[in-house]
């Protein structure tokens, strides 16, 4: 997560989303009075003890509410990037085995070893988008989302929504793979489309659509 009171917004980082591309960018408009909070390939917190002590930077926007005040929360641009979920969940089958690459020898058995029999619902990783941008009930607390699918218009936007100069984003934390719907089968997709049915609705997503 990244709060800048000089330019006034709030950037939710969903893991698997090309945050850290995101945060490169931003890193250059921020002020001294601006925080970050991040746990990968640099490590800074938020200035609030309970925030900080989380140990992360996958803030939920819920989660920094009381923290940043009202005005500011209410005031403030709030943005992240989302994801097609059946392309995040490859994502994140070949991330969580890149030491040994099962994914790469046996993406399908990866794949329903994390749907069908051991899912880590606990993990950061695997939690659902919508779980950081949403309040108690359920609303969307963002004003802005970017696609991963458009990341570099979406970022452009966001800029100029921002008054800021845009830059050409980084590619980040990221590994070659096939296009993410040749690794499903139906009962696969199915599953994906279970698991994260309110990340599909809320952003509408579908199988079908494409990776950037």
């Amino acid at each position: 997560m990244i709060i800048s009171h000089r330019h006034r917004f709030i950037f939710t980082a969903i893991p698997k989303t090309g945050t850290h591309s995101v945060r490169r960018a931003l890193r250059e408009h921020l002020g001294p009075d601006d925080g970050e909070q991040v746990g990968l390939f640099v490590q800074k917190s938020l200035p609030y003890p309970p925030i900080a002590a989380i140990g992360h930077g996958h803030i939920g926007l819920a989660q920094i509410r009381p923290f940043v005040g009202e005005e500011a929360f209410q005031g403030y641009l709030k943005f992240a990037f989302v994801r097609n979920p059946w392309d995040r969940f490859v994502s994140y089958c070949a991330f969580m085995t890149r030491e040994d690459g099962t994914f790469d020898k046996r993406p399908r058995d990866v794949m329903r070893h994390f749907l069908f029999k051991d899912r880590p619902v606990d993990h950061l990783l695997f939690f659902p988008q919508h779980a950081f941008l949403v309040d108690a009930e359920g609303r969307l607390l963002t004003d802005v989302l970017g696609r991963v699918e458009e990341m570099q218009a979406s970022y452009d936007a966001i800029c100029a929504r921002l008054n800021i100069p845009s830059a050409q984003l980084e590619k980040v934390n990221s590994t070659r793979r096939n296009d993410y719907r040749e690794y499903y089968d139906r009962d696969l997709t199915a599953a994906v489309a279970e698991l994260y049915r309110r990340d599909v609705d809320l952003f509408g997503y579908s199988f079908e659509e494409g990776a950037a």
